[in-house]
């Protein structure tokens, strides 16, 4: 098969770079939340390691209702994945922002008038401490979350583009993906469901890369040490790491190197060892408890299996279409990935990836359609859903694929797009916090803060640039990166519209066998 040219290499280069760096600078724009109980509970559980050196955290338990209480002591009773990733980058800088210069612009920046201005007048104010706390969070996240996020909407850049669908359409599933959906607002946050979509998409990308002999078998050891680092991260992903697990086995079996099985399923074990030494250490159990013991939830928690019983028929019209947490309310482009999926089977192509993207999707709906706490609590969207949306996104690939070229397809496309992105960053950018208890938060929380001008803190407010003003940056650099992806784009669908027949070329699918 001919092998793409130096040309059509260069360009794939650069778009994937411009890629990066258009999600990167959307993600670390928008600072996390002050405020927020779940990424606080994670946050001070790396403070209690780097400072301290334990596991306890009691000395900062009181920023967060999310802690849990054993023996007389608190503890996070979040997984501790996401903590253990932020130890080596607290550690890192710790000793810069204990320095003198360092200790004097934390206090010029806690006078900012910009930031004072989004402060609740019944707060306790902007203090140098809370800015200190505030700046490792947003390092740390910067680092742990928004890095590996950015890299991620590459990634599915990339499988959705070895589905051979032409540039334009993949450039333009990756952007839907990361700007679009919920994914946006956790790319921008230190929780744990971003880093375990990267984690296990990654890991599933890994296995298609082998599948197709694009990879050595040696790079399997790397998809199971994301797919144990998933695990450790959020106890859910179970259900995903099954899926992309068997995926791989699968492979492996078929090809007759099953040797390769037992050191794939290996390297999952260092995280989960790690896991168990912290469990015992704390709770005398290897077992993942810390939900058990929380000390704000233990009345829900103790309802089925730590809050799952079975699928609720109100559970899953609210994370599908309710405008409270609706994934399609918030975010309806995603309805096209629903029949992505029909066109994806009817094509006969990839049916092992499909079975795949189509098991994390569906086991993940019903995961937290199963959840007495499917709301989420503060959220944009369903959060618990957003480990499995770049398998979802993926199949929008599809939908491009057997109906791109016709006009309607882009019409309706482009609507839904249209819907996707305000909503999704209006509920993103609007108020100090996600939206809280307030029904249809879009339309009776998001809009309403939005017009007063009560905006998320973002760079721009560090150069005391206020209201609107303060995304202007972000606005003029994310407009010259989107031109120039499109500039790219055009020129390889030009070059790819070639063959005869409008065949796709037959570099996109070099490493594509026959189906079996």
């Amino acid at each position: 098969m001919m092998e793409p040219s130096i040309s059509m290499r260069r360009h794939e280069r650069r778009i994937q770079i411009l890629l990066f760096v258009l999600l990167f600078i959307a993600y670390i724009f928008v600072l996390p939340r002050w405020a927020e109980w779940s990424q606080n509970s994670r946050l001070n559980l790396t403070f209690a390691i780097v400072d301290e050196g334990q596991l306890s955290i009691d000395t900062y338990y009181k920023n967060s209702g999310d802690y849990a209480l054993f023996n007389g002591r608190h503890y996070t009773d979040k997984a501790p994945g996401p903590s253990f990733f932020a130890v080596p980058v607290y550690a890192a800088v710790r000793p810069i922002l204990r320095m003198p210069i360092v200790q004097s612009a934390i206090e010029r920046v806690s006078r900012s008038p910009a930031f004072a201005n989004t402060l609740n007048q019944d707060g306790s104010g902007l203090m140098a401490d809370k800015i200190y706390y505030f700046i490792v969070l947003y390092i740390s996240t910067v680092i742990v979350v928004c890095l590996p996020a950015a890299v991620l909407g590459v990634l599915v850049y990339r499988f959705v583009r070895h589905m051979g669908v032409r540039m334009g359409w993949s450039l333009a599933v990756a952007l839907i993906y990361g700007l679009a959906t919920p994914a946006f607002t956790y790319s921008a946050a230190f929780f744990s469901h971003q880093i375990v979509a990267f984690l296990l998409f990654g890991a599933f990308t890994i296995g298609h890369c082998v599948s197709r002999g694009g990879r050595s078998n040696a790079w399997l050891l790397l998809a199971g040490f994301m797919l144990g680092l998933s695990l450790i991260s959020e106890y859910p992903t179970a259900l995903i790491v099954f899926g992309v697990g068997l995926y791989i086995l699968r492979h492996l079996w078929q090809t007759a190197q099953l040797k390769w099985a037992l050191p794939f399923m290996a390297a999952a074990a260092p995280p989960l060892l790690l896991l168990a030494a912290y469990n015992f250490s704390i709770f005398g159990t290897p077992l993942p408890v810390g939900y058990a013991y929380s000390e704000n939830y233990t009345a829900i928690h103790s309802q089925g299996l730590i809050s799952l019983t079975y699928p609720h028929i109100d559970a899953l019209w609210g994370i599908t279409f309710g405008s409270f947490r609706g994934l399609f309310y918030v975010s309806p482009v995603l309805l096209l990935a629903v029949a992505g999926f029909w066109g994806w089977w009817r094509m006969g192509k990839l049916r092992a990836e499909w079975a795949v993207c189509v098991w994390a999707t569906v086991s993940f709906f019903l995961f937290n359609g199963s959840s007495v706490m499917w709301e989420g609590g503060f959220s944009v969207g369903p959060r618990y859903l957003v480990p499995m949306l770049p398998f979802f996104a993926s199949a929008l690939g599809a939908f491009a694929l057997c109906w791109g070229q016709r006009l309607w397809a882009r019409v309706v496309t482009t609507v839904l797009v249209a819907w996707s992105f305000v909503a999704v960053w209006s509920l993103t950018l609007a108020g100090q916090n996600y939206p809280d208890w307030t029904p249809e938060p879009l339309v009776n929380y998001a809009l309403p803060r939005l017009l007063q001008g009560d905006l998320a803190r973002n760079l721009g407010m560090i150069v005391n640039l206020k209201g609107w003003l303060s995304f202007a940056p972000l606005a003029v650099v994310l407009g010259v990166l989107l031109f120039v992806l499109a500039h790219l784009a055009r020129q390889v669908d030009f070059i790819e519209k070639q063959p005869a027949n409008d065949e796709q070329p037959n570099w996109i699918n070099t490493h594509e066998p026959a189906e079996a």
